[in-house]
């Protein structure tokens, strides 16, 4: 039964060679029987990494007031679970907003069920929320994409009462035997993980990405994977592209539905509308601050005339909607006081979305000297050396990518005092973007955001 089995998902990007799981699937095939699905972001990340996979699941029929993506405040994990953290949450906060935010799905949708899709922490959340916080009642499936199902290190003495130690009492009482066949899932929900075949950062042997290199994790590459669930893994993917890769909504599509989705790309919009939130990185409004944005020549980021749309964001963290034209570059400039300003530049959107979220990026103190910084970050995955095609202000692989592993998601190149305002290009695996170098001793940064 493909439930009881590791599977091998041999699915190149944009295509959906995912099989053995029709057999998994119970939802609805008709678009207009479709549940809605909840997105849950990982360990600090915000609900804008699911744009892409929102984009692709609308691209094949799902409905687009089906499909919600939140925002947990303080999504960062405490270091110990049970003492509080400023600016951090707690397991158990974590699952009671879950489930008021599913609760208010099921409301506003009249619908009896949802499916929950999360990534990373996110599942945990989605476990935690399942098991312990009702929600074995109200979903159906559940889909975990590099969840640390086992923790990211089991180690004596090491942060034992953290949220991803295999040794937590939240971990191990997750993953507790149930029913006859001693399952670490809940029964009664459909259960899909997403794993990579070694690449996972956070699903390591070594201890090198939680900083203690040469030191054994006594976790796996099979981190997280469950008993009791259907586990694929996803040849070279990264952590975060277990969840937002074309290869992961293929296995997606095809567990929720019985079939494979007619494709994995994004089918374009004549006249996208953009909305999202400007929020710190604990995902809370940043109430007065002002985002303008602007066309931009793609070849340089120069901009394109006066600003296309401007707002000063209030309570709710809202800068939209903002009527975008098809195949424009953007530059959004997110002004907060007393912390900056900050230049975000991205390619041409395919699709309207409701999560294009802004948030500031700061000026480390070692650049402090510099005439202009410009980062170069990929949300959705990270930079692998060995794997991906990239470049990024003329050099390859770009500063601070190491030469092995997909662990670094941004690149950083200072600019040196006095020099004039410049144009700044980046690729990774085809996609391009450039935009403008802006003054640091002023307070501006740059930031080059790729799409996929």
């Amino acid at each position: 039964m493909p439930s009881r089995r590791t599977l091998l998902a041999l699915a190149l990007a944009g295509t959906a060679a995912v099989t053995l799981l029709t057999a998994c699937a119970t939802a609805p095939s008709s678009s207009a029987e479709r549940p809605p699905i909840v997105f849950m972001h990982g360990n600090g990340d915000s609900a804008a990494l699911w744009q892409t996979t929102i984009w692709r699941f609308e691209s094949n029929g799902w409905p687009r007031e089906r499909l919600f993506a939140i925002d947990q405040p303080y999504p960062l994990a405490r270091d110990d679970d049970a003492v509080a953290q400023a600016g951090r949450s707690s397991t158990a906060e974590s699952a009671a907003f879950l489930r008021a935010e599913v609760e208010k799905v099921l409301k506003a949708t009249g619908a009896a069920k949802v499916v929950l899709i999360g990534n990373s922490r996110g599942g945990n959340t989605i476990r935690n929320y399942v098991q312990n916080g009702g929600g074995a009642a109200v979903v159906s499936h559940v889909v975990l994409g590099g969840n640390p199902a086992h923790g990211i290190w089991k180690v004596k003495g090491l942060r034992e009462n953290n949220e991803f130690s295999g040794l937590s009492a939240f971990m191990q009482q997750l993953n507790a035997p149930k029913g006859p066949n001693g399952d670490e899932v809940t029964p009664g929900v459909q259960w899909l993980t997403l794993r990579s075949d070694n690449n996972d950062k956070y699903a390591q042997p070594d201890g090198l990405w939680i900083g203690s290199p040469g030191q054994p994790t006594n976790i796996g590459f099979d981190g997280p994977a469950l008993k009791g669930a259907t586990n694929l893994v996803l040849p070279r993917v990264d952590h975060r592209e277990t969840s937002f890769s074309p290869a992961a909504f293929a296995a997606t599509w095809q567990f929720l539905t019985g079939e494979a989705p007619r494709s994995t790309d994004a089918t374009p919009e004549s006249a996208p509308v953009l909305d999202g939130r400007a929020i710190g990185a604990d995902n809370l409004a940043l109430t007065g601050a002002q985002v303008t944005v602007y066309a931009v020549d793609p070849a340089t980021g120069a901009r394109r005339g006066e600003a296309a749309h401007q707002k000063t964001i209030g309570a709710d963290g809202r800068w939209g909607p903002f009527n975008a034209q098809a195949g424009a570059a953007y530059e959004f400039v997110l002004d907060v006081p007393h912390q900056g300003v900050t230049h975000i530049y991205r390619s041409p959107f395919a699709r309207s979305s409701r999560v294009v979220n802004l948030r500031p990026e700061r000026l480390a103190p070692a650049e402090s000297g510099a005439g202009a910084v410009v980062v170069f970050s990929r949300p959705r995955g990270y930079f692998d050396a060995q794997r991906d095609t990239m470049r990024f202000d003329g050099q390859t692989p770009p500063p601070g990518v190491p030469a092995k592993g997909a662990g670094q998601s941004t690149s950083r190149v200072r600019i040196a005092a006095g020099a004039p305002q410049r144009a700044v290009g980046a690729e990774f695996n085809g996609e391009r973007l450039t935009g403008q170098s802006w003054p640091a001793a002023q307070g501006h940064t740059t930031v080059l955001e790729l799409t996929y």
